[in-house]
């Protein structure tokens, strides 16, 4: 069967970053299989008014960690659930996870909408997904996200060639190239001989890329 990573991309989602600082605190959520592997996002918990001040359209966040005594930053997409039990600027998710990722069951952080998520699909679903080309859409609900429809706009394969919209059908072949997917130029003009997949979705690829669809 097939295994698809579909990258789910908001177009309407602010592209300069705003920022809620917050306290992370670990707590004993769901991090299991299905999350370690991306099948699911994990959860954030966190109250009303901290989710309308982000306002994520799709309750979908993207959790910016500081790791405690190090410069480095891990970001973290999850879905949000509501409780208003849970202190102003102030989140919970999975002790575990947060141990995998900072060492810590407590920390620093920096919550804002996600401007772009992967969810991973490897059972049943993907039957439906497969014959579909670039430009086609699906409903959202596939990938847990209801009331929204996805566009696809490209994909890649095992080998990381690219799909291009150009190119009809599930094939993989060498053509010429003067412009991306597969090729970026140079110089003006400039041209390559490339090997690129069709725009049709087959077993052999690996990543959907889409966007949501917003009338």
């Amino acid at each position: 069967m097939a295994d698809f990573k579909i990258v789910v991309s908001d177009p309407e989602a602010p592209k300069v970053v705003k920022p809620v600082k917050v306290k992370v605190v670990g707590e004993d959520l769901p991090y299991d299989e299905d999350v370690k592997e991306g099948l699911k996002l994990p959860v954030v918990k966190m109250n009303k008014k901290l989710y309308e001040e982000i306002s994520p359209k799709h309750g979908v966040v993207t959790l910016r960690i500081f790791k405690p005594e190090t410069s480095e930053k891990v970001n973290i997409r999850c879905v949000v659930e509501l409780d208003d039990n849970i202190p102003d600027n102030e989140v919970r998710v999975s002790a575990g996870l947060l141990m995998d990722k900072t060492g810590s069951t407590e920390v620093e952080a920096e919550v804002f909408r996600a401007m772009a998520w992967q969810v991973r699909v490897r059972d049943e679903r993907t039957r439906q997904l497969i014959g579909l080309k670039i430009g086609d859409t699906f409903d959202g609900s596939l990938i847990g996200i209801k009331g929204v429809k996805l566009r696809i706009t490209g994909g890649s394969d095992y080998s990381g060639f690219p799909m291009r919209p150009d190119i009809m059908g599930g094939v993989k072949k060498r053509v010429l190239l003067s412009s991306p997917p597969g090729f970026h130029p140079r110089e003006k003009g400039e041209r390559r001989r490339k090997m690129v997949r069709g725009n049709t979705i087959t077993e052999d690829i690996v990543q959907i890329s889409t966007v949501i669809v917003y009338e």
